[in-house]
C-alpha cells in the first residue's frame, strides 16, 4: 500500500509542511509550517480561521541524521473576528514562551540518564550549558515513605559546602531512595523524623559507623541493625596490616621491600595459594612469630565469615575473641574492643542476607558521575543527577 505520509514519518512531526531543508555550521535547518486549521479564540471561545499576520520562530529540536537541528517555524496569528483578539495558533510540539520543543526536552532528560557531563550533552545536541541544566533541574525527587529495610553510607561528594553526603538505599529492590547533604546527627534525626512511618522499618543495614548506629537506633525503634559484611572483615584485615608494618620496621632494606611487595600474598584465603605461594608465605611467617599469630588470627576470622547460621557464628565469634586475647597483640586487642562493641550487628549479618554490596556500588557510579562532571558544587543538581541516573 502507497504511504504518502513521509513527512509525518521522516520528522516525527504530525500535521507539518516542510518547505526547505538546509545545512550550514554543521546544523540541519528546517524551514516548516502547520497545516492551516480553525482554532478557538482564546477571549469568547468562537471559531477563528482569518489570518492576521505570520511571524518565524527558531525553534531548537533533537538531533537528525547525526546533526544538531533548528526549525524554522512560520506560525499564524489569528485574529478572531467576533472580539478582535489576536492569538497565535497552537503548536502541539511547541510548549508556550519555549524555544525548544517538548521532545528535544525528553530527549536531554533521557541522555541525562548516563553517565555522560552535561556539557557533553550540550555541545552535542547545540544547546548551552545553562539550558542543559534548567531541564534536568525541572526533574523532581522527593521519597514519600520508608521501605522495610534500609542502607545508609556516606560518599565524598564534596558538593554544597560538605566534604561528606550520604546515599540512603533500599538493598532488597536494588534502587537509591535519597541523598542527603551531609552526615550530621542532628540533618539525620531532622530527615529520618520527617516521616510518619518509621516504625515500619525492620532492617537497617550500615559500615561499622557509630553516628549511623545511633541514628538508627533512635529513629527506627523497631528496627534490628546489620553490620555490613565487607567492613566487618576490614577491621581483621587493618589489624593484620598493622602487624606486618611493625613487624618488617625491624628488617633490612631489601627484606622490608620484599615483604611490602608480597602483602597481597599473606592477605589472600589459605586455600587460594598454589604451592608456590605457600611455600613464599611459610618463609615469611617463619622470620616474624608476631606476623604467624596474625596470619593464624586473621584466617580464623575468614573461617568465623563463612558460617552457615548465627547460632555457628556466635559459637565461632566467641572462640575467636579467646584466641585472639591469647595471642596479645595490641593490634588485635583494639579489635576485639572494637567486634565486641558490635556483636549482635556482625551477628545479624549471618541472620539476614542484606549487606552494603549494592549502596557501594552506587558510590562507584557516583564517583563516575563526579569525575566526568569535575565536580558539582550546586547540591540539589548533583542530587537530582544521581537520582536520574539510578532510577533509569
Amino acid at each position: 500500500m502507497l504511504n504518502t505520509d513521509y513527512t509525518e514519518n521522516l520528522t516525527g512531526l504530525k500535521d507539518v509542511i516542510v518547505t526547505n531543508v538546509e545545512n550550514y555550521d554543521n546544523i540541519r535547518h528546517i524551514h516548516l509550517k502547520m497545516e492551516k486549521r480553525i482554532h478557538e479564540c482564546p477571549r469568547c471561545g468562537m471559531p477563528v480561521s482569518k489570518v492576521h499576520d505570520y511571524r518565524t520562530q527558531s525553534v531548537k529540536d533533537i538531533p537528525s541524521f547525526g546533526y544538531p537541528t533548528v526549525l524554522h517555524l512560520r506560525k499564524r496569528r489569528h485574529e478572531c473576528p467576533y472580539c478582535g483578539k489576536i492569538f497565535a495558533e497552537s503548536v502541539p510540539f511547541l510548549p508556550k514562551y519555549q524555544r525548544t520543543t517538548n521532545r528535544l526536552w525528553a530527549f536531554i532528560l533521557h541522555e541525562a540518564s548516563y553517565e555522560k557531563s552535561m556539557k557533553q550533552i550540550a555541545r552535542e545536541n547545540a544547546l548551552s550549558n545553562m539550558t542543559v541544566s534548567r531541564i534536568v533541574d525541572t526533574v523532581s525527587f522527593k521519597l514519600k515513605t520508608l521501605p522495610e529495610i534500609l542502607s545508609i553510607d556516606e560518599f565524598r561528594g564534596n558538593s554544597g559546602g560538605e566534604k561528606f553526603q550520604c546515599i540512603i538505599t533500599d538493598p532488597k529492590r536494588k534502587r537509591v531512595l535519597d541523598i542527603l547533604p551531609e552526615r550530621k546527627a542532628e540533618s539525620l534525626y531532622e530527615y529520618f523524623g520527617s516521616f510518619s512511618n518509621r516504625e515500619d522499618v525492620k532492617l537497617v543495614v550500615m559500615d561499622m559507623s557509630t553516628l549511623f548506629r545511633s541514628v538508627a537506633k533512635a529513629s527506627f525503634p523497631k528496627a534490628e541493625i546489620i553490620a555490613d559484611r565487607y567492613h566487618v572483615v576490614r577491621q581483621v584485615t587493618w589489624a593484620f596490616e598493622n602487624v606486618r608494618k611493625k613487624a618488617q620496621k625491624e628488617f633490612g632494606s631489601s627484606r622490608r621491600k620484599y615483604f611490602k611487595r608480597s602483602r597481597k600474598l599473606l592477605l589472600k584465603h589459605p586455600e587460594c595459594l598454589d604451592p608456590d605461594e605457600l611455600e613464599q608465605v611459610s618463609h615469611m611467617l617463619a622470620i616474624s612469630k608476631d606476623l604467624a599469630k596474625a596470619y593464624y588470627l586473621k584466617n580464623e576470622f575468614y573461617e568465623f565469615m563463612k558460617s552457615s547460621n548465627i547460632y555457628e557464628a556466635r559459637k565461632r565469634l566467641g572462640e575467636w575473641f579467646m584466641k585472639a586475647g591469647a595471642a596479645d597483640l595490641t593490634e588485635f586487642s583494639e579489635c576485639v574492643t572494637t567486634y565486641t562493641n558490635w556483636e549482635e550487628e556482625i551477628l545479624n549479618a549471618f541472620r539476614y542476607p542484606y549487606s552494603n554490596g549494592y549502596t557501594e556500588g552506587c558510590n562507584n557510579r557516583i564517583k563516575v558521575i563526579k569525575r566526568i562532571s569535575y565536580g558539582m558544587q550546586n547540591f540539589e543538581r548533583f542530587r537530582k543527577r544521581i537520582l536520574h541516573i539510578m532510577s533509569a
